[in-house]
């Protein structure tokens, strides 16, 4: 993709006249090139990470550390650059005090642009790569992230406005730790468990929960795999131990689907997990609020 790189700026670069004429119709060209290559990509990604219960695993992995990104962009992340952790563009780093290192390459994912009418009069949003860069790829000082709460804290963040009220009981199947109960509109937890059990167990259920609401037919076999990623995904952002998932069964009801097929069933996970990740934060920060300041705590 370098031979895109001085090709694609946000802006046409200026004339001066020493430079040579600047050629807007091959820049427009290698601009929908790159386009096609995102969109190619995302394709072809899109059936490798569900041919092995790993490559699967190692989608989550980028999914769940970019929460706020679409399906598509953490394909084309996984794609381009796995081991990410915290990426923006240039301009992004910058405000933030950072510079890109000498040599770096960026890699490219969609950002929205203007909408247009297609051919059947509906209204569509076209999009633009933009190239991004890791925070291995900057120097200068980076914003501390904030600290993970303790597990308590997260649980108590996991059932917050949860979907359906939640109980301890003692009646539950040997082979579960937590169990969603449609008909009842309840979760009910197994009493004696850890916190690493509860918060795994818990997230699962809830996310079943989650995907039922306003459905007449839920089938909880038909969403076993998105409540068992969305509970990984969720595990994975708050530091519990996630050593005991495996997904090599979870990816034989994804292969062989067209890839417009698969991400839609990415896309639960996304949304699901998205969503209760949001109750959750609105939790904590409240609790954030809440705590005294150093200021307060020194008098």
């Amino acid at each position: 993709m370098s031979e895109w790189d001085d090709l694609l700026r946000q802006e046409a670069p200026p004339m001066t006249a020493a430079s040579q004429p600047f050629d807007k119709e091959a820049w427009v060209q290698k601009k929908q090139e790159l386009r096609q290559w995102t969109y190619d990509t995302i394709d072809a990604t899109t059936v490798e990470v569900v041919q092995t219960g790993e490559q699967l695993q190692q989608y989550l992995d980028v999914q769940s550390r970019f929460g706020r990104y679409s399906v598509s962009n953490a394909l084309l992340i996984i794609a381009q650059r796995p081991e990410a952790t915290r990426i923006a563009d240039f301009e992004g780093w910058k405000a933030m005090g950072c510079h890109i290192r000498r040599k770096e390459t960026g890699f490219y994912i969609l950002e929205p642009g203007e909408t247009y009418k297609r051919e059947d009069g509906r209204t569509a949003v076209s999009y633009n790569p933009k190239k991004m860069f890791d925070v291995a790829q900057v120097i200068g000082e980076k914003p501390a992230l904030p600290s993970l709460p303790d597990e308590r804290t997260c649980i108590k963040a996991l059932m917050h406005r949860s979907p359906v009220p939640v109980q301890m009981g003692d009646a539950l199947p040997a082979d579960k730790h937590a169990l969603y109960q449609p008909d009842a509109g309840q979760i009910v937890i197994r009493r004696g468990l850890s916190a690493g059990d509860i918060f795994r167990s818990l997230a699962q259920e809830l996310a079943h929960a989650e995907m039922d609401q306003g459905k007449a037919d839920y089938s909880r076999s038909e969403h076993q795999t998105q409540a068992y990623s969305v509970a990984y995904m969720l595990s994975k952002q708050f530091g519990v131990e996630t050593a005991g998932f495996r997904f090599n069964r979870s990816v034989e009801g994804l292969k062989g689907l067209e890839p417009q097929q698969i991400r839609a069933e990415l896309a639960v996970i996304r949304d699901t997990a998205h969503t209760m990740n949001s109750r959750m934060y609105h939790l904590l920060g409240q609790l954030r609020q809440q705590q005294p300041s150093r200021s307060d705590t020194a008098r």
